[in-house]
């Protein structure tokens, strides 16, 4: 099984890129989100996720471990394919996916092409427990828990801080999740730790 690709980028077409890698280009199956980010020339080093059928070999591409988690879990989904889940991740980025499922936002998921009503929903609704451990499991949370809570952290270091710290509290994962994600839907990917414990907290007493 092929788990990572590293070269240049040969080619870009609507849904995938050829990496020529030593001299073999290995076309890539990605989201809009991961090809808008690349372009014709461009070293590039993609998570690489192989399906493997009778009739063909498949090579799914992702900028990151974390990226790749949530496009396997979303092909749990009924309804979700390999297609509908780059679909997703094209609209929706990992850490925004994540808010989206903690805050119910059905409409946010529906955005993504192929996604009706009922599927969108399906995906939040069986997704939620899923969403606080996939969204801190791709994020780089430092040893000490919330230590430079005066700091402004980076967007998302700051929110796996202040759902640790919140869980640290009692609250369980989906209910710290869920509140840190109001939070930064309140004061924007630029809000620090201290900031979202604080308005986190304020949700979780209601």
């Amino acid at each position: 099984m092929i788990g990572k690709l590293r070269g240049k980028v040969d080619a870009i077409g609507e849904s995938f890129l050829i990496i020529d890698v030593g001299g073999v280009g290995y076309e890539v199956q990605a989201s809009s989100k991961t090809l808008r980010n690349l372009k014709v020339g461009d070293d590039a080093s993609l998570t690489i996720d192989t399906h493997v059928r009778e009739d063909a070999i498949r090579l799914f591409g992702f900028q990151s471990e974390h990226e790749r988690s949530w496009f396997r879990t979303l092909q749990l989904i009924q309804g979700v394919g390999a297609k509908v889940a780059l679909a997703v991740l094209g609209i929706l980025g990992p850490q925004d996916l994540a808010n989206a499922i903690a805050l119910s936002n059905v409409a946010a998921v529906e955005e993504a092409p192929g996604v009706g009503k009922k599927l969108a929903q399906r995906i939040v609704a069986e997704l939620k427990d899923k969403a606080p451990a996939l969204s801190v499991a791709g994020l780089n949370v430092p040893q000490g828990g919330v230590g430079g809570v005066g700091a402004v952290a980076p967007h998302g270091q700051a929110a796996a801080e202040a759902i640790s710290a919140l869980t640290n509290l009692g609250y369980n994962p989906s209910q710290a999740s869920g509140a840190v994600a109001v939070a930064m839907k309140e004061f924007g990917p630029a809000a620090d730790t201290a900031t979202l414990i604080k308005r986190g907290l304020k949700e979780l007493a209601r």
